[in-house]
């Protein structure tokens, strides 16, 4: 993914106000983060943890959405698997988010959810640069292109989903 600055995060929301764009809080240290490991940006709202966004690279745009988490314990004995990057996590490693939809169906309340890594640190795991708490995870028989690619894959398909309005 290629670095982005605060005003091409900001503009790339779809499912919020341009006035909720100007205020959410974006991630520390843009600059250094790592760029050419990453397959979209994602972050949570420091000051309100139930909140994240993700911007991503969609349909040859730039996409933003707001993501809202309910605050859920988890069994820290229970393994759950992340469905865009498919990497499995002990107790509360995934987390449910989910994106109110663009346009009207999102002003009416309509919204999709999915289990993403709770750090939304996607990208890393797939390519061995983050670690999940796991003691072992199991080896994957699809080379490491491939498994980028099913990310991207399952990360796009969410986002179609999310600009999918309803209500039109």
């Amino acid at each position: 993914m290629e670095p982005l600055g605060d005003l091409e995060i900001r503009a790339s929301f779809v499912n919020c106000s341009k006035g909720e764009a100007r205020r959410l809080n974006l991630p520390r240290g843009l600059a250094e983060l790592p760029w050419g490991d990453l397959d979209f940006l994602g972050w949570r709202d420091q000051g309100a943890p139930d909140r994240a966004y993700l911007v991503a690279p969609h349909g040859g745009e730039l996409v933003g959405v707001t993501l809202r988490s309910p605050m859920v314990r988890r069994s820290l004995t229970k393994t759950n698997v992340c469905s865009l990057c498919i990497t499995a996590h002990a107790g509360s490693g995934v987390a449910l988010l989910a994106a109110r939809r663009a346009g009207v169906s999102g002003r009416e309340g309509n919204t999709v959810g999915t289990y993403i890594c709770a750090d939304l640190a996607c990208s890393l795991y797939v390519r061995g640069v983050k670690k999940s708490t796991l003691v072992t995870r199991p080896d994957e028989s699809l080379p490491l292109e491939r498994q980028i690619a099913r990310t991207v894959d399952n990360l796009d398909a969410f986002l179609a989903k999310v600009l999918t309005d309803t209500a039109a």
